[in-house]
């Protein structure tokens, strides 16, 4: 199968098709998990300079979306990677994924930190397969077994 081809937008994290495909993947959280991810987000972090948030559009179709902010001189993390569930499969993830990558490098990044869980095999399988290796848990699910926390460096 080629390639896909998407057109990787930056989006404000509170656009409206960014709140949208965050929405959907709070509720892909209500199915794996019983609950959405309450770990606090201010909007404002994925804005350049402090980070960045790209929305995936397949045509005019938004697919996917993802983004990072900066946690600490050097060290960014990853939040609200997503496909939808119709275009899973295509390797959108790691096209954005890369293209996350790419952003935090050239701001200047040297590491980027993640955080996700054991009901997401499809997560697990692209962070390891993309160079992210196990760290300690960390952040608002440090205390919780699910929470599974990964790092690369640039």
């Amino acid at each position: 199968m080629p390639t896909p081809v998407l057109d990787l937008r930056p989006a404000r994290y509170d656009d409206p098709v960014a709140a949208r495909l965050v929405a959907e993947l709070q509720q892909e959280f209500v199915v794996r998990y019983g609950g959405p991810d309450e770990t606090p987000v201010d909007p404002a972090e994925f804005a350049p300079p402090r980070g960045t948030f790209l929305v995936a559009w397949d045509g005019d179709e938004p697919v996917g979306c993802g983004g990072w902010r900066i946690v600490e001189p050097g060290l960014g993390e990853i939040k609200r990677m997503y496909v939808v569930a119709a275009h899973r499969g295509r390797g959108l993830s790691r096209i954005v994924l890369a293209a996350l990558e790419d952003a935090a490098r050239a701001a200047g990044l040297t590491r980027l930190r993640l955080e996700t869980g054991d009901q997401q095999p499809e997560a697990l399988r692209l962070y390891g397969t993309s160079g992210y290796a196990p760290i300690p848990r960390f952040g608002y699910y440090a205390c919780h077994e699910s929470s599974l926390c990964f790092a690369k460096d640039l």
